[in-house]
């Protein structure tokens, strides 16, 4: 039988003690999870170990093939240029070496849930019950970045947080190089007739950033007395997370990329979709193409149904 790959976790890295710490503790949480297989952590930048030292440790223990998976709710510059770049100059360091690489981990239904279970903890905190949401405006809030393809993921998040949960709206803002920032959206909120938001940090473990992100919260809420203004936690070392950090790793093993499959209401119950699941797709046709021309829409939808 062949020895599966290892499983190399790639973090962004952070100037917070804390929130290395809970990175660290994380890939040991997994590692004690699987211990068939060797598993290694690093970070890209700003707190140890840096990933060739990660990859070092996996190589003296033996290792020969292993998946990276990138512990990032984002495919930004560190999960399309830093990490890919950072791997194959350890390929070239140990030659001999193959690994694959996963994809980010979000907007996947399972983060989705942990972040609405911290949105029902900060209005559980305020006496407000779960199901009390029709007034309650979310503010997600990202890392931010000046890829407009990682900054357009987050609004994909805060759109699936909305779908079928009640809110009465979820926005979204940016704690650093993109727009708006928190108290903007603080604003933006406001003027679309908010009188209740909960401020929930789009981040996996505490840190600088997400500090900042309250801190800025509570300023914004300071000089807002009329608004009632909650904040939410970051998502941390949830089961949800480590369970699908193994789906990112098992899905880079086999090759299985996918494509929007994660949030798919065909293939996985979303609130207040659960009747799509597993539903079988008909080619559709728009009743106003002209079917004797090869061009028609419907044509092209038929040959991309949704049966994955």
């Amino acid at each position: 039988m062949t020895t599966p790959p290892a499983l190399l976790i790639a973090g962004h890295g952070t100037r917070d003690d804390a929130g290395a710490e809970a990175f660290r503790d994380f890939v040991r949480q997994l590692g004690a999870r699987h211990p068939e297989l060797p598993v290694a952590g690093g970070f890209i930048e700003l707190s140890p170990p840096p990933l060739g030292e990660a990859v070092t440790e996996l190589v003296e223990q033996g290792v020969r093939r292993f998946a990276a998976v990138p512990l990032m709710l984002v495919s930004a510059g560190h999960a399309k240029g830093d990490i890919p770049a950072a791997l194959a100059r350890e390929k070239e360091r140990h030659p001999g070496i193959s690994y694959t690489y996963g994809r980010p981990l979000g907007p996947h239904p399972a983060l989705l849930n942990v972040l609405e279970r911290r949105l029902d903890e900060a209005l559980g905190s305020a006496g407000r019950t779960p199901g009390d949401r029709a007034d309650v405006t979310v503010l997600l809030v990202g890392r931010g970045s000046t890829d407009p393809d990682a900054n357009a993921e987050v609004h994909k998040a805060a759109r699936l947080l909305w779908e079928g949960r009640g809110y009465a709206g979820v926005e979204t803002a940016f704690v650093s190089l993109a727009a708006p920032d928190v108290p903007s959206g603080l604003d933006r909120c406001v003027r679309l007739g908010a009188r209740r938001i909960v401020v929930l940090p789009y981040f996996l473990f505490t840190g600088i950033l997400p500090d900042r992100v309250r801190h800025q919260t509570e300023g914004w809420a300071a000089a807002h007395p009329e608004v009632e203004v909650l904040s939410a936690d970051v998502i941390g070392p949830e089961p949800e997370l480590l369970d699908l950090v193994w789906e990112r790793y098992e899905e880079a093993v086999k090759g299985d990329l996918r494509m929007n499959c994660d949030s798919c209401v065909y293939r996985i119950a979303l609130p207040g979709f659960e009747d799509k699941v597993g539903m079988p797709q008909q080619p559709h046709f728009h009743p106003d193409d002209d079917h004797h021309h090869g061009h028609g829409h419907g044509h092209h939808h038929g040959a991309h149904s949704h049966a994955h």
